[in-house]
């Protein structure tokens, strides 16, 4: 990857080969315990919070190597109209995880959440460095005040990066194909995107352990919380489709899902979300099997192909 080539620190190459299989080890993990796993168990909760912690990827964004962009790249990079949206969603994820973390009992669950937060706020230094970088210019931030309901802030984080990746991970593939995106920047984007595959196969297994685990009369309680947040998911990318909303303040979003004839190859709906089922399984296919896969994305998406079919 493009940030570990070389430390400053060091002042010296780092063999690609070992580039790769650390690259490698990063995307294929397997819990170390055999055999059938229960949902809701304290193993299931240990074999989610293993995958999130092993394959932690300790690139700094500070060696971030940005690559010399023609101007016809550097053009199209500065024109999207997602950079003060992306910075700010990251901002707000990032608080988000980290406050609910610290209400969490369980030692080896609370690290995994922390550490989450952590890659969270660490994807807003990327997008910071690389608007510095290439000279687009940012709205004034706002302030990240942390949540008054941690819990639900964070099943609200955890839900929209589960909508937005499964667009980002076919968006940015096609914004790779297309060359939209120069080889060198897509190289340097790689890790970010792979670490939002991670957080949301830990989410999903996170919240499939919780509700296993909460007593019979809290659950119902729990499913309207869950649909309440599905709702305001709807209204949101309601309203990020139409811009920014009456007040000026902009909503939650992945840096990528941007319209799709400015960051892709102009492919048609079906095609595009053929893509984006590829690339969700792809990216999820190298970790531990018996880890629940997130199911809900992705079957409304072959629904929405079987409809265009017909």
């Amino acid at each position: 990857m493009a940030d570990t080539l070389t430390h400053p620190a060091e002042g010296a190459s780092v063999d690609e080969s070992a580039l790769a299989d650390q690259d490698a080890a990063l995307r294929h993990w397997t819990h170390d315990t055999p055999g059938p796993i229960r949902i809701g168990s304290d193993e299931h909760r240990t074999m989610f919070c293993r995958m999130l912690l092993d394959t932690h990827d300790p690139y700094r964004p500070a060696v971030l190597d940005w690559p010399k962009l023609e101007p016809d790249a550097l053009r199209r990079l500065t024109s999207l109209p997602i950079w003060d949206i992306a910075v700010q969603t990251e901002g707000r994820a990032s608080i988000r995880v980290k406050t609910y973390a610290a209400t969490v009992a369980d030692p080896l669950l609370r690290t995994a959440i922390d550490m989450d937060g952590d890659e969270e706020a660490r994807h807003k230094v990327v997008l910071s460095h690389l608007v510095e970088a290439y000279g687009i210019a940012l709205a004034p931030e706002p302030g990240y005040p942390p949540p008054k309901h941690p819990a639900w802030a964070w099943m609200f984080t955890g839900y929209s990066e589960c909508v937005d990746s499964f667009f980002a991970f076919g968006l940015f593939r096609s914004a790779q194909r297309s060359g939209f995106f120069p080889a060198e920047l897509v190289e340097t984007f790689e890790p970010v995107i792979q670490e939002e595959a991670r957080h949301i196969l830990f989410f999903v297994n996170w919240v499939a352990w919780y509700r296993e685990n909460l007593p019979w009369w809290r659950r119902p309680w729990h499913s309207l919380r869950v649909a309440a947040i599905w709702i305001k998911l709807v209204w949101d990318r309601v309203a990020i489709a139409r811009g920014i909303d009456a007040d000026g303040v902009a909503h939650d979003s992945n840096f990528l899902p941007a319209n799709r004839e400015v960051l892709g190859d102009s492919l048609k709906p079906r095609e595009m979300i053929e893509l984006c089922l590829q690339e969700d399984e792809a990216r999820m296919r190298g970790y531990d099997s018996r880890l629940l896969r997130p199911t809900l994305v992705p079957t409304l998406a072959r629904i929405a192909l079987r409809i265009m079919k017909k």
